[in-house]
């Protein structure tokens, strides 16, 4: 079923573009339309652009989208869809065009047959864009001529023109982000490379190619994917040992929703599930998940029973247990999403959830008794993993927070600050015992605790949730936290403000912050989104001369601080390899006081969590292949390592 079967049945033209209200306030209030202004909302203009180019790819009219990173750190978009429309928008006495970029939501999008599906919902991105950037160009080929038009800051600096003549077609957007406005102007290549990935992979045949031109060499990489979401599900399990080879797709359209998902399961324990309307993801899922989930727990159980994989006497599977493993993209195009929400990422149409069920029940069905080893296998694995989960449940309740009465204390090596308002409340997660005995003794007792953890934590990315529940060290951190862990998860039971890990500034110092990370990452995901979980930094280097001391936390400091006091032979250098080589003023004066430390926040960009879980799975995962290859590819990244 083609994607063209969405396209519009009224011509394209420039009364197609309607007006709902014109520009102002978004120079003024720009975290309302893109999010932020730091990175992540620099960004998002890049994709605001390219989500209009997709949308023409959607509607069958464009093949390919070329995205640059000039030289000056401005962008340029260019489509070969069918231009934007340079005719007059009557209601406007302005060029179609003009409208499109110069008024808030204006766009082909609302019911003005312009486009049947698309992903820009609000119709506020080329004009958003426009608003936010120093200037904007844009050239339109359209029927022979190329058609030009500027604005700076928002506002048109001549009318649209014709430049020159063409027998090409499409849309060339080159802008510059404001300065004033954007915390940072320099664009990631690796942040745009991973969502135009994303946007190739979930736009079959869709050729994208991203082009940095700032370095002495152009880097150029280009995304096409004839297989489509089938593709994506593959790139995903790539640093997995996938269960079977096939990758189960289901295609169909009910009613006005048009549905695609691809599956395969592999011997991880964890679910890799993504959503996307429109191709815009939806982090918090909704109603097309539901559909998917729905489907897979009836369908798995149905066939369970009939082919006597379930005993008469056991319980159903679970969703839960049959999802364990499970690597899926559920893709629906829909005309007129409704998301909850003002940030896209839950969907609310309730046709959606009925589309999804009826189109994975029936060809699920299909695919499972065609290939029963394959169902026998998936079958299996959803025993055992619903074996652990009763196990997993019993060890739960033992780290589940309780009060007083409920005889359940907190853990004994916890030294636990005195102030019981959250709000000023933090907790360091130490590691050793020594480090944990010098941090005790250095810190603020009224507002800092302090968990010291012996020696590694188990890696969760290898193991099943009953054996994780055992283990003494996890389980500490979960009661000290007080939160609870998936579905029994209560950020309003955060015991503290901020969850700090500190370890030795060294090799081991951060395979162990990268277990932990992983741990909170698979288990609280929350805490990390909510900006609750930092990683301490404390110093490499102790520098002494004339009975004055300084510290570096870096080699460029180090060296700033040697040409500042001079190089020669009073100073003396200590290079720190561990917390434990600092005593405890130290280290509360280096990396404990509030005043003077410096803590990294951990971030986690919810638009792209298929890669951020394919690194986790990459770096803590059984394959050796894909983590070698990682490692070789990030090598150059690396600062600081003791060899």
């Amino acid at each position: 079923m083609s994607d063209r079967q969405f396209a519009a049945d009224q011509e394209y033209g420039a009364d197609q573009i309607q007006i709902l209200e014109g520009l102002e306030a978004v120079r003024k209030r720009p975290g309302m339309y893109i999010g932020s202004t730091s990175s992540k909302g620099l960004h998002h203009l890049v994709y605001e652009i390219v989500d209009n180019s997709i949308d023409e790819a959607l509607a069958g009219y464009c093949d390919t989208i070329e995205v640059y990173i000039n030289k000056d750190n401005s962008i340029t978009v260019r489509d070969n869809g069918r231009g934007i429309p340079v005719g007059i928008n009557h209601k406007a006495g302005l060029p179609a065009v003009e409208v499109v970029f110069t008024m808030l939501h204006a766009g082909g999008k609302f019911g003005g047959g312009g486009y049947k599906v698309s992903g820009g919902l609000h119709g506020v991105g080329a004009s958003v864009v426009n608003a936010l950037s120093n200037w904007l160009e844009v050239d339109i080929c359209h029927e022979g001529r190329i058609y030009r038009q500027r604005y700076e800051k928002g506002k048109v600096k001549y009318p649209l023109e014709i430049v020159g003549y063409t027998d090409k077609r499409g849309t060339e957007v080159r802008f510059m982000p404001d300065d004033s406005i954007f915390e940072v102007t320099e664009f990631e290549f690796d942040v745009l490379k991973q969502r135009l990935r994303e946007m190739a992979f979930l736009t079959r045949n869709l050729r994208i190619i991203l082009t940095d031109l700032r370095g002495e060499e152009p880097v150029t990489m280009t995304f096409h994917y004839e297989g489509g979401i089938q593709e994506y599900v593959q790139y995903l399990n790539k640093s997995k040992e996938v269960l079977y080879p096939e990758i189960i797709y289901c295609e169909g359209k009910k009613g006005q929703v048009l549905v695609e998902v691809a599956l395969q399961h592999n011997d991880s324990f964890n679910e890799s599930v993504y959503s996307f309307v429109n191709n815009i993801t939806t982090p918090e899922g909704g109603t097309h998940l539901v559909g998917f989930r729905n489907a897979l727990t009836k369908t798995f159980n149905n066939y369970a029973r009939a082919n006597k994989l379930l005993k008469d006497n056991e319980p159903n599977l679970s969703g839960e247990d049959i999802r364990e493993g499970l690597t899926a993209i559920v893709s629906i195009k829909i005309p007129e999403p409704q998301f909850e929400g003002q940030t896209k990422q839950k969907l609310g149409n309730s046709e959606a959830r009925g589309a999804v069920d009826s189109v994975v029940s029936e060809q699920l069905t299909y695919f499972l008794e065609q290939n029963p080893n394959v169902a026998k296998m998936i079958c299996e694995k959803a025993v055992l993993a619903q074996r652990a989960r009763e196990a997993a449940r019993k060890a739960r309740d033992l780290t589940r927070r309780k009060s007083a009465l409920d005889g359940m204390s907190l853990p004994g090596k916890l030294a636990d600050c005195s102030d019981k308002d959250p709000a000023n409340c933090e907790i360091y997660i130490v590691e050793g015992d020594s480090a944990g005995g010098s941090a005790k003794t250095a810190r603020s007792r009224a507002t800092q605790a302090i968990l010291p953890l012996r020696g590694k934590i188990l890696n969760v990315e290898k193991a099943r949730l009953d054996r994780i529940l055992g283990n003494a060290e996890i389980r500490a951190m979960i009661t000290a936290f007080g939160t609870g862990i998936h579905e029994d998860f209560d950020i309003s039971k955060l015991r503290y403000n901020k969850i700090i890990i500190m370890t030795d500034a060294d090799v081991d110092g951060a395979h162990i912050a990268t277990l932990l990370l992983t741990f909170l990452y698979r288990f609280m995901p929350e805490l990390i989104k909510q900006g609750h979980v930092y990683l301490a930094q404390p110093p490499l280097y102790k520098i002494e001369k004339n009975r004055k001391v300084w510290y570096a936390y870096s080699d460029e400091e180090l060296n700033r601080i040697l040409v500042e006091i001079g190089r020669d032979g009073n100073n003396k250098i200590q290079r720190y390899k561990g917390l434990g080589e600092m005593d405890a003023s130290q280290l509360w004066e280096t990396t404990m006081d509030p005043e003077h430390r410096i803590l990294l926040r951990v971030n986690m960009d919810e638009d792209s969590m298929s890669e951020l879980d394919m690194t986790f799975d990459t770096l803590m995962g059984d394959r050796v292949e894909p983590r070698r290859e990682f490692i070789e590819a990030n090598a150059k990244y690396v600062r600081n390592l003791d060899i």
